[in-house]
């Protein structure tokens, strides 16, 4: 990695300490490791790699491979059928090799940011939030690239990274559709109020209340509608679609005071990106 981190644009520099860790990680790792199930059905943690490998050497305009995913049971979409290829091109190839491949082409896309100006990083155009400046794509990347570091470290048992900056974007991009899953996935009554407290190495209070909309506040009340505590590995695997709530409730790291059926069904609706 470049050692101007301090001079980057600041999501530059975030993924920047995002992939050294990824980096980090993997070189603990053995081809054992590599073929580890994954929460994510069909892929393990060295397709959690190849997967990131793809993303980024797609944006490099590297050509998407030539293979077929149509055999693959757990692909289900066109866009899970995008994201396959470049997973499915490296099944065969030994862990070390995806990693070496993930180190130089992360370097090659840091090369690319530092020549970056503010316009290039102004520019409007497409990200899977929706058309958006280059800079908010790039905070996606973030966060995907830290999800699937905890989808690698759950599977091989290495917790960690949880109190890191990429990890703290992470928690905030989910704390930003709880307004979604209260209002709408969990159909919360007007007059209702709901306070979820993150506990773990980046605490977090994300208040809601239930108007027109659910709409955040900056502070809930003493004696919340619903009041929900958990951590954030465990809010962030339930956000991200990893662990259900009958997962995520079954650690003991959940729980819900007040309206418990109103709060069992917020936890149940969590699940805002794939």
């Amino acid at each position: 990695m470049s050692a101007n981190t301090a001079a980057r644009e600041p999501v530059a520099a975030l993924l920047a300490e995002e992939w050294a860790g990824i980096i980090a990680l993997g070189a603990e790792l053995d081809e054992a490791a590599w073929a580890t199930p994954t929460d994510l059905p069909g892929w393990t943690a060295k397709d959690c790699l190849s997967h990131m490998v793809g993303t980024e050497l797609a944006l490099l305009g590297t050509p998407v491979p030539d293979v077929a995913v149509d055999h693959l049971t757990h692909v289900t979409s066109p866009f899970a059928a995008a994201m396959e290829v470049w997973v499915e091109a490296r099944r065969s190839t030994p862990g070390a090799d995806v990693l070496a491949e993930f180190v130089d082409a992360t370097d090659r896309r840091l090369a690319a940011f530092d020549t970056m100006d503010e316009q290039a990083w102004s520019k409007l155009g497409w990200s899977p939030v929706g058309e958006a400046p280059y800079r908010v794509f790039m905070e996606v990347r973030v966060f995907d690239c830290w999800m699937h570091e905890q989808d690698i470290r759950r599977a091989v048992g290495r917790p960690g990274n949880l109190g890191s900056a990429p990890a703290a974007l992470s928690l905030d991009r989910i704390g930003k559709s709880l307004g979604f899953v209260i209002g709408k996935r969990a159909g919360a009554p007007e007059g209702s109020t709901i306070v979820i407290d993150v506990t773990g190495p980046i605490p977090r209070s994300f208040a809601i209340e239930v108007t027109d909309r659910a709409r955040p506040v900056d502070t809930g009340p003493d004696n919340p509608t619903v009041r929900i505590t958990t951590d954030n590995e465990v809010l962030c695997a339930l956000g991200g679609g990893r662990w259900d709530a009958e997962r995520a409730m079954a650690t003991d790291r959940v729980a819900v005071e007040g309206d418990t059926d109103l709060g069992s069904r917020i936890v149940a609706g969590m699940a805002t990106t794939p």
